[in-house]
């Protein structure tokens, strides 16, 4: 593997502390790389002395000659009197451009939608971060640094970029450095996994769960000062095991020592005591939207213009429901509905009398009135202890316990809110948000400015929330790891995805697809069609054909089922004998990624059939 650049003995420190002493760091062709750690810690300073816009105090960057590097900055650079086009591909002509696949490609999965020679001043700041990204992916580069790339990107943008980041290069070449507390994009994307913590950086194998499996095995032979992240990673690892255990397959060390981790982990949720005690809260009305439609009236025409059309959702007592839906589909408006905030204009809403909603807004409104306030009077405004958990596992925790769950230390209990990072204010706004002690918790965006430890800190407090949950997030993992169940709203409707987020995606994809042909169709008549379904109906001997597969399928997700249950025995034989696990690993790999695409094939079958 060749070296692209490298770092040897680097020491950055800064007048109140030392960011990093003496690291030395090397990156080759082929390295996919996500840097991680608590915020504050020196990711960002990291990247950039490592792309030259930092020089360290001592210590020096090499890099091999004619290696052409790229960055992408947290903060915004654009020049607001430049072009969208413009600003993505310069003077290029554009026969040169449009006949390059890859420019074609990143034009198409970011800025479809913005008008070509719209000036950047007039984007949102969304939008300009998206010109930006595709100005810088349109370049040939051998080296990409990406500073929270996904940040203003939704579902579907993060997934195209991690299928660019996957095919932009040939096979060991060119080189990826990405710091992104987005976790689903770290395991699509990255080979290796940089921990930034402690003036150090310690490289691990593999992406976000080989690093979470490995962190756990570390942090199991760490001094007591550590238990209290290792708890934290070891109910990370839990979620990582049960959920997605074909991602573990990277790290290479004993994979009974990663069962042995966590044979003594509880599930994530008590669900049954969860939902018996949301039923006791709440009784069994939460909220009914009953064939609710809301219309506003289009401000160039003045006709009503329907966002939701007839959304049929009985909410219940526990639910933990993700909604999903691109910029602008309706999900405000829809979360709007379930709070009284937004009034329906066709059908109903009913809401159980001892409803008591509290929402996580992206503006942070609640710390408006505490903003001159030290943290520590904040806190002692509240009440004394509050109940978390259910049963025998159910504890009484004060503010103060709660804060420091949420990483704060007891020297920034003296900060005043307005001086605290936005990741601070992020977490004291959950915090104030809980302890108002709400029965059903609306949650939009809320992993914005939160670094992945305090991500899974707050994934575990809600863990024992007893109460209805409604999570708004383009954060895939966040998104999957606190809900039970995903819905999405598309063309104005609200639609079950009992495939989750991987369904969602497929839905959109063909509903652009459909959408593109309707418009192709009718451009002679000057109208653009509304995208059709995303599946039609079967008849005659197509749905026979459709029923025969779906049966042919549900016998061999059977036999696969079979197939896997011998190989966890074998694993479970195999003790320490490395060449047969890693071989029974790769078998059990295969398995897991043919049970994924019949399902999804089933799924798809049966949509079709219901059609």
């Amino acid at each position: 593997m060749a070296h692209l650049l490298g770092a040897q003995a680097l020491h950055l420190e800064f007048p109140t502390r030392i960011v990093f002493d003496s690291i030395s760091l090397g990156v080759g062709e082929g390295d996919r790389i996500g840097i991680v750690g608590r915020n504050g810690d020196g990711k960002s300073s990291l990247l950039a002395m490592l792309t030259g816009s930092l020089q360290p105090g001592s210590g020096q960057v090499t890099v091999r000659g004619g290696v052409r590097i790229g960055v992408l900055e947290q903060q915004d650079t654009l020049d607001d009197g430049e072009t969208v086009g413009h600003t993505i591909v310069g003077d290029t002509p554009e026969y040169q451009w449009a006949g390059d696949a890859r420019t074609r490609d990143v034009i198409a999965g970011l800025v479809a939608d913005l008008p070509w020679d719209d000036r950047v001043g007039t984007l949102s700041g969304g939008q300009r971060r998206r010109v930006a990204l595709a100005a810088l992916l349109a370049q040939d580069l051998d080296v990409i640094a990406l500073d929270e790339p996904t940040n203003h990107l939704d579902v579907e943008g993060i997934a195209w970029l991690a299928r660019h980041m996957k095919t932009r290069w040939p096979a060991n070449a060119g080189a990826l450095l990405v710091v992104t507390h987005d976790r689903w994009f770290l395991d699509e994307v990255c080979t290796d996994t940089w921990e930034v913590h402690d003036r150090v950086v310690e490289p691990f194998e593999g992406g976000y769960a080989a690093y979470i499996l490995q962190r756990v095995e570390r942090d199991r032979q760490a001094a007591a000062t550590e238990a209290r992240r290792q708890n934290l990673a070891r109910r990370e690892l839990a979620w990582l095991r049960r959920g997605a255990p074909a991602r573990t397959a990277k790290p290479k060390f004993r994979i009974e020592a990663a069962n042995e981790l966590i044979a003594d982990v509880p599930p994530l949720r008590d669900t049954v005591a969860l939902q018996s005690l949301a039923t006791a809260r709440l009784g069994k009305d939460v909220v009914d939207l009953l064939d609710a439609s809301v219309a506003y009236p289009d401000p160039d025409t003045g006709a009503a213009r329907e966002v939701l059309h007839s959304v049929q959702w009985r909410i219940a007592p526990g639910e933990r429901t993700g909604i999903l839906g691109v910029n602008g589909a309706g999900k405000s408006t829809l979360l709007g509905l379930v709070d009284g905030t937004v009034a329906a204009t066709g059908g109903r809403v009913k809401r159980g009398k001892t409803v008591q909603v509290a929402a996580l807004s992206q503006q942070m409104d609640e710390l408006d009135v505490h903003r001159d306030k030290p943290v520590r009077v904040v806190l002692e405004t509240l009440r004394t202890t509050y109940s978390f958990g259910t049963g025998s596992k159910a504890t009484e925790l004060t503010p103060g316990q709660l804060l420091e769950r949420m990483g704060f230390s007891s020297t920034q209990l003296s900060t005043p809110v307005k001086d605290l990072s936005g990741g601070q204010k992020r977490r004291l706004q959950l915090l104030l948000v809980l302890l108002t002690q709400p029965n059903v918790l609306i949650l939009d965006e809320p992993t914005n400015d939160l670094d992945t430890d305090m991500l899974a800190a707050m994934e575990e407090l809600l863990d024992s929330w007893p109460g209805t949950l409604l999570v708004v997030s383009h954060d895939r993992y966040f998104l999957e790891r606190v809900t039970d169940q995903q819905y999405a709203i598309l063309d104005g409707r609200f639609r079950h995805l009992p495939g989750g987020v991987d369904e969602y995606l497929r839905l959109r994809a063909a509903q652009r697809a459909s959408g593109h042909a309707s418009q192709r169709t009718d451009a002679a008549a000057g109208t653009a069609a509304a995208p059709a379904a995303s599946e039609s109906a079967l008849a005659g001997a197509d749905r026979r054909t459709a029923e025969k597969e779906l049966s042919a399928i549900d016998r061999r997700l059977r036999k696969v089922a079979q197939q896997l249950a011998a190989v966890d025995a074998k694993l479970a034989d195999a003790h320490d004998d490395y060449p047969t696990l890693l071989t029974l690993q790769g078998e059990r790999d295969g398995l897991t990624a043919e049970t994924a695409g019949l399902e999804d094939r089933w799924l798809e079958l049966s949509e079709a059939l219901e059609a």
